[in-house]
């Protein structure tokens, strides 16, 4: 497995060592020794999520304040995504800075968030499967999020915002000037 720091340095690139052969392919997805080494501290990854979603849906700008910040390491199992990272850290000096990148089944690769992250993703295939482990329980009362087409961040999601797909909950998310972090 590969490392490599981000324009947003706490956000990692997860490369893995794929081996192919006439039976298909075979990789470590994670490996906690290498992983903790390589970011400098521990986390302990608690649950395992996957979605499956249709060619146009985008899911976010999503995080969870307070108690129940969550770490994520985020991979697409099938099909491709635009994935979303913004720095909602208020004393960072990357504070209201995103990164995007294209995960799929293809490239393998992953993507470690840090708490302190909103994040989001907009599916580019039908039938995606995407999968991420997380380092904290979900609590509703935390859930918060940031509008996906918010001015002051920028994101260019190039994809035709009319055939997005986006859950009326993700459509009244408030602009990143009016959310709420706790740090």
């Amino acid at each position: 497995m590969k490392f490599k720091k981000t324009n947003i340095p706490d956000v990692i690139l997860c490369e893995p060592k794929v081996i192919l052969d006439e039976r298909g392919y075979f990789f470590e997805s994670f490996k906690m020794d290498i992983f903790e080494a390589f970011i400098g501290y521990k986390v302990n990854f608690l649950q395992d999520n996957e979605a499956k979603s249709s060619k146009g849906v985008l899911r976010g700008l999503h995080y969870q304040d307070e108690l129940f910040s969550q770490a994520k390491l985020v991979r697409v199992v099938q099909g491709k995504v635009l994935d979303i990272a913004v720095d909602i850290r208020k004393f960072s000096p990357t504070f209201g800075k995103y990164i995007a990148l294209e995960l799929s089944g293809e490239n393998k690769l992953q993507l470690f968030i840090p708490r302190g992250f909103a994040h989001g993703y907009l599916v580019l295939e039908d039938d995606t499967i995407f999968s991420y482990k997380v380092d904290n329980m979900y609590n509703n009362s935390s859930e918060k999020g940031i509008i996906y087409n918010d001015k002051s961040l920028n994101i260019d999601w190039n994809f035709p915002e009319s055939e997005m797909i986006i859950s009326e909950k993700d459509k009244i998310l408030p602009s990143f000037l009016e959310a709420t972090y706790s740090k």
